[in-house]
């Protein structure tokens, strides 16, 4: 079964380790973006993967696709038209200093694509599931009608929507954001998001649910997945809860609520190396679960530790295998050395 992604990738420039922007005298180069970081881990899981965009035709919109070939994604529906690829600058936090994240994106191929250029019935032909994220039609209006059109195709050839919510208050205003997303729920079979996004873009008053360690509670996220469902015919919603001790160190759990049924995952303890590309981890985890018949508690326990790990990874893509995450999953988190 195979899962089209479609979004923005972009070359990732960042200070050798903790460095802040000011010391740089140079930048690690890597690439990546919300719904290539998903495509990657889904490949890397054994199943198969298409990520659709536009990059330019010339030497580093091939690093890109380079990039993603690398680790066995499809790139046979990428365009090859515009003239730059989207940047964007991240300065890895430390302790209780925060990750600094500057978009220079204005301009790239694929905010210059016109939704007219996508074929989706060609694109789409095959495929098991679709993914977009709230980045996607954030990046311009040409967008959000391209990702319109994207599930209104997905639902005309039967094919399952994801949907990751990630909302970027650097790209578009929550008023926009409301007026895209709420509209595009009626064709997602499958939201990821956290209690902010659905509480700031979707509208759900969470206000009332019960809470414990400033997140929602078992029973409040259930409530909200079912506020969800009500609203707006969801049949399954992932939540995510993440605890910030520090920049450095985390807790993270999630929740997986499908057709009724709800199962949590153990909470982990991290200490991040990277956090960029986290959620799509989680995000890929639950796709990978569903895909492979997983039960509910399977699929959110996986989703968890893949999160988890893509923490300890320099870079957007998650690089560990399903077996290693699985390991992680049946509660092996010693660290120690495999020899």
């Amino acid at each position: 079964m195979k899962t089209v992604a479609f979004g923005e990738i972009m070359l990732r420039l960042s200070p050798p380790g903790y460095s802040r922007f000011v010391q740089a005298s140079q930048f690690d180069i890597v690439y990546g973006g919300g719904e290539a970081n998903v495509a990657v881990m889904l490949a890397s899981c054994g199943l198969e993967s298409e990520f659709v965009t536009a990059l330019p035709a010339h030497e580093i919109g091939q690093c890109a696709v380079n990039a993603l070939r690398r680790y066995g994604v499809g790139t046979g529906h990428i365009l090859r038209q515009g003239d730059r690829l989207g940047i964007y600058y991240i300065e890895n936090g430390a302790s209780q200093r925060a990750s600094k994240v500057i978009y220079d994106r204005a301009g790239s191929s694929i905010a210059k694509a016109a939704a007219s250029d996508f074929d989706w019935e060609k694109i789409l032909d095959g495929a098991g599931w679709f993914h977009f994220s709230g980045i996607t039609p954030a990046i311009s209006d040409e967008m959000i009608t391209a990702v319109q059109q994207a599930c209104r195709t997905a639902k005309k050839l039967g094919v399952k929507v994801s949907c990751d919510l990630n909302y970027r208050s650097k790209m578009w205003s929550v008023e926009k954001a409301r007026s895209v997303m709420q509209p595009l729920m009626e064709s997602v079979d499958l939201l990821i998001a956290n209690e902010e996004h659905i509480r700031t873009i979707l509208e759900i008053d969470t206000s009332s649910l019960p809470v414990e360690d400033t997140n929602l509670t078992h029973e409040g996220c259930i409530a909200a997945a079912q506020m969800l469902h009500e609203r707006y015919h969801i049949p399954m919603v992932a939540l995510t809860q993440r605890r910030s001790l520090s920049a450095s160190d985390n807790r993270f759990k999630g929740m997986l609520w499908k057709d009724g049924e709800a199962a949590f995952s153990p909470q982990h303890t991290m200490h991040i190396v990277d956090r960029v590309g986290s959620g799509d981890s989680f995000s890929a985890g639950i796709l990978n679960g569903l895909q492979k018949g997983w039960s509910v508690q399977q699929t959110v326990n996986f989703a968890a530790a893949a999160c988890c790990l893509k923490h300890s990874i320099p870079g957007d893509f998650n690089l560990c295998d399903e077996a290693e995450i699985l390991a992680l999953a049946g509660g092996d988190g010693s660290g120690s050395v495999q020899r």
